[in-house]
């Protein structure tokens, strides 16, 4: 559903915090688009000097701009400090997604010890467990499934098939994508001559304020204490936390990454796409890890980590791959010679002393 929201220039100026120069305040504002692609009544941004012949060119009713790149700008300028964070305030002005619209489907199946705050809203064929707590404005969407004791924020935003296990508390203001589960057995066994013994997962799971979690995350419960999702973190789309993982405080981990069990991921950090984070690890505050990185050991220190071979033309790739099978014989064979250089030279200085 496209957005049907309409402002002012001035009106967005003052909601961004933002200046106003060669525009009419009066001018409507009613989508976003790329500098490329705007024409009236449209906002786009300049963040990257790449775009800059874009810019110079660009057809939108307004730009927002820092103030020392007004002279570029052939349209109004909304001047800001940090134009792509001003981007994303305003993005939130024209999203898609309707208002909370209070009620209950009567296709809904909720449990009598359930309590729902007013301001609720109820999909189609939502399933919602006993002794549920469901602040006031959250939005449950179409085929989803609560189970008993768990406890949702206020505003929390819980889109179409998201499953909920018992015992997952949400904090305020967060954001599930549909095929979401939150609460699904962590992968705990232990095996003797007979085979496997199913370890029960006791724990819960516990979401902190304003958390994003992308379509089709697993979030599994901790096996005695809760898995914890921390205030404020990010995560994208097929992520895989194991239980007993901790994610701190604003972190922001991208698609198809998987985090093994127990292991502590520090506050601000930053991990790429498809990064495999091994167990009972402890990230350090404001590190980031490179797209497709294996961590086997823990991080202490911030910064910047990689693992993995860059891309390459495969043949090369090859040679390189043969090469590194014999790191181990080469370096077997450095020692040696080293050894038999340093008793070469051990024995020059004997006979020299003689």
């Amino acid at each position: 559903m496209v957005s049907t929201a309409r402002y002012t220039l001035g009106d967005l100026a003052q909601r961004l915090g933002a200046t106003l120069q060669g525009g009419d305040p009066k001018a409507g504002i009613v989508t976003l688009a790329t500098l490329n692609s705007a024409g009236p009544g449209e906002l786009s941004f300049f963040a990257n000097p790449r775009y800059l012949r874009q810019l110079q060119h660009t057809s939108a009713e307004a730009v927002l701009v820092r103030s020392e790149q007004v002279g570029h700008c052939p349209v109004a300028a909304l001047i800001v400090d940090d134009p792509y964070f001003t981007f994303a305030k305003a993005s939130q002005l024209f999203d898609w997604r309707s208002p909370v619209s209070p009620g209950v489907d009567s296709t809904a199946v909720i449990a009598d010890s359930a309590r729902l705050a007013s301001g609720v809203e109820i999909g189609p064929y939502v399933v919602i467990g006993e002794n549920v707590e469901i602040a006031s404005g959250v939005s449950v969407g179409a085929g989803t499934v609560i189970g008993r004791d768990c406890q949702i924020g206020t505003g929390c935003r819980l889109e179409a098939h998201v499953t909920l296990y018992p015992n997952v508390t949400l904090g305020e203001q967060v954001l599930i994508h549909s095929g979401a589960v939150l609460g699904s057995d962590g992968f705990g066994f232990a095996r003797n001559q007979q085979g496997w013994e199913k370890i029960c997962q006791l724990g819960g799971v516990v979401i902190g304020d304003r958390v994003e979690i992308g379509a089709g995350v697993t979030i599994d419960r901790g096996a005695l204490d809760d898995t914890r999702i921390e205030a404020g973190v990010k995560l994208d789309n097929q992520i895989q936390i194991a239980h007993n993982v901790i994610v701190g405080r604003d972190s922001a981990i991208a698609g198809c990454t998987a985090v093994a069990g127990s292991t502590k991921i520090g506050e601000r950090c930053t991990i790429a796409g498809m990064t495999g984070i091994t167990g009972h690890l402890e990230i350090a505050d404001d590190t980031h890890v490179t797209a497709m990185s294996l961590v086997s050991k823990s991080i202490t220190r911030p910064g910047a980590y990689s693992s993995g071979t860059g891309l390459e033309p495969h043949q090369q790739w090859k040679r390189n791959v043969f090469r590194f099978r014999q790191l181990d014989d080469l370096a077997r064979r450095v020692r040696r010679i080293e050894q038999a250089v340093e008793q070469i030279s051990t024995e020059g200085q004997n006979n020299d002393g003689r």
